[in-house]
């Protein structure tokens, strides 16, 4: 393709994005106490926040639900051809009902409009046609403005749905803020997320229960290397506690076998107070697990003992866990 061609693409490139800047400026400079009005009859609902919109509005709603759902606002997808053939029976009186249509005049759109009223449910309308049927029969109405479509034919959906985007978020934004939405509660809903990964905390990893090793200052090191190597998991290290049950110690099979390693055998009949490794670095059991990743890493072990905030065992991290989670 030659320079001059490619040029005239980049320059086309570059009025489709400022078509919609366009029209993301006009929804700034016309933004209203409607706008805090959606805001708060979401914070007040009840119930679920359903999104509908058709075709390319219909997968906008789509992204704007996902949005509202993860960051703490019950909320679903209603396709509406499928909601007049049963599926209307999700909408409940407690829920919202927020309308995409750049027209305001879809017909299938338009045709919840009755049953949504005999629901009892209210409806915000999210359009560029405040004289729309469905303006009209909305509870409130979310103007977008009249942008035209960045389209070489003026009518593919692109500057609409953008302003839809652009709005739906607005909402969604407005209403975590004010609910005070945190990083913890983004990652409770993220598990399987980046942020949801360094914001595990180590109660949520660690081994513990029959997986976790604890043993007794008194038992002899075969005893408790019998011990390690019968525990679900093999976690290959013991948490050793005295008779208040208080965290005294800690020791790995790698200790013990490296006492083997150098041909000493007798070790093996002597009390494990005697092999640990006294007051061992520890970790918190409400503390994250990144927090233990790093103590790990600043100390070269491979393993951690997790203890309560009376010092006693509770659990046992372990690398190669933190490793598998680090994966996901």
């Amino acid at each position: 393709m030659a320079s001059r061609e490619q040029d005239c693409l980049v320059e086309y490139g570059r009025d489709v994005i400022r078509q919609e800047a366009r029209a993301l400026l006009w929804i700034t400079e016309n933004l209203d106490l409607r706008f805090a009005r959606a805001v708060t009859m979401v914070l007040d609902c009840s119930g679920q926040v359903v999104l509908s919109g058709m075709g390319k509005a219909g997968l906008v709603a789509q992204k704007i639900s996902a949005t509202m759902a993860s960051t703490g606002t019950p909320s679903q997808f209603l396709h509406p051809a499928e909601a007049i053939h049963g599926d209307l029976g999700r909408v409940r009186a407690g829920d919202i009902l927020i309308l995409l249509s750049n027209s305001g005049e879809t017909g299938e759109i338009k045709r919840l409009l009755n049953p949504v009223k005999r629901i009892g449910a209210p409806i915000i309308s999210i359009t560029g046609n405040r004289d729309s049927d469905v303006a009209r029969h909305s509870d409130l109405v979310l103007e977008i403005g009249k942008e035209y479509e960045a389209c070489p034919i003026g009518l593919a959906p692109t500057t609409s749905t953008t302003a839809m985007l652009a709005i739906g978020d607005a909402v969604a934004m407005a209403v975590a803020k004010t609910r005070n939405f945190s990083r913890e509660e983004f990652a409770f809903f993220h598990p399987a997320g980046t942020l949801g990964r360094t914001l595990m905390r180590v109660e949520e990893i660690m081994r513990k229960d029959n997986c976790h090793t604890v043993v007794d200052e008194e038992i002899l090191c075969y005893q408790a290397l019998d011990r390690i190597n019968s525990t679900p998991g093999r976690p290959g290290a013991a948490s050793v506690v005295d008779k208040n049950g208080i965290l005294v110690g800690f020791i790995t099979d790698g200790d013990i076998v490296r006492k083997l390693t150098a041909g000493n055998r007798g070790f093996l009949d002597l009390p494990v107070k005697e092999m640990m490794t006294r007051d061992p670095k520890v970790i918190h059991l409400h503390q994250l697990a990144s927090e233990a990743h790093r103590a790990m890493q600043e100390k070269r072990v491979d393993q951690l003992p997790v203890v309560d905030k009376e010092h006693r065992p509770v659990g046992l991290v372990d690398v190669q866990d933190l490793l598998d989670l680090g994966k996901g």
